[in-house]
């Protein structure tokens, strides 16, 4: 009797725990590197910032297709296949969107980039350190749910506080800058990064309707 047919039909949970987990590893290490771009930004040394994150970008859709993978692999999975199908989806958008904060800065090569920049960049490392922690949960989630939504709660919170930031930062751009084709630029990189926040609130949104379906 071939053995491999029953295998197909007995669960296979842990296996994806790791490939999120890696995954959400991969975000906080670009969140890293975005802070080091903005911090040290510098037109000369862009080029070789943005191949950094791309590096990373290039791996994390690496790990997001693995859990594609796994799904048309496994018959039994932990979660509705459809959530972790999404969730993974949208952590590879996470990276995706900092990737592309990262491009226009190197693309639109501004003289300058503005401090709110930074904190940008830093409330983006937040979300991805929360992210990170909320996948620690996901395999002890039929114990306690509560981690879980609490991390959902704080990239609500990080998103609001990322809302605001932009709002102000736009606010002064326009009352304060000169040059026209700076705005331009600087509303372009400003919006990118603040776009990242979004998506992270929208992981915390499929993790709490994994949470609500296993409660």
């Amino acid at each position: 009797m071939n053995n491999s047919f029953f295998s197909k039909f007995t669960p296979k949970e842990p296996k994806f725990f790791p490939i999120l987990k890696a995954l959400s590893d991969v975000l906080v290490e670009a969140a890293d590197k975005l802070i080091v771009f903005v911090s040290e930004y510098q037109i000369a040394t862009a080029a070789d910032h943005f191949k950094g994150i791309k590096d990373l970008e290039i791996k994390a859709d690496a790990l997001s297709n693995k859990v594609f993978d796994e799904l048309d692999k496994t018959f039994i999975t932990p979660f509705d296949r459809e959530d972790i199908y999404q969730l993974a989806n949208r952590m590879d958008d996470v990276m995706d969107s900092m990737t592309s904060a990262a491009k226009k800065i190197m693309l639109y090569r501004p003289e300058s980039l503005h401090k709110a920049a930074i904190s940008m960049a830093e409330v983006i490392k937040e979300c991805t350190i929360t992210i990170s922690k909320a996948t620690d949960e996901l395999d002890v989630l039929k114990k306690d749910q509560q981690k879980i939504t609490t991390y959902c709660t704080e990239l609500h919170d990080l998103e609001n506080k990322a809302d605001d930031m932009y709002e102000q930062y736009i606010i002064e751009l326009f009352e304060t800058a000169d040059n026209g084709l700076e705005v331009i630029r600087h509303k372009g990189i400003m919006g990118e990064l603040e776009k990242t926040t979004d998506i992270a609130e929208q992981v915390g949104k499929i993790l709490k309707t994994i949470v609500v379906k296993h409660a």
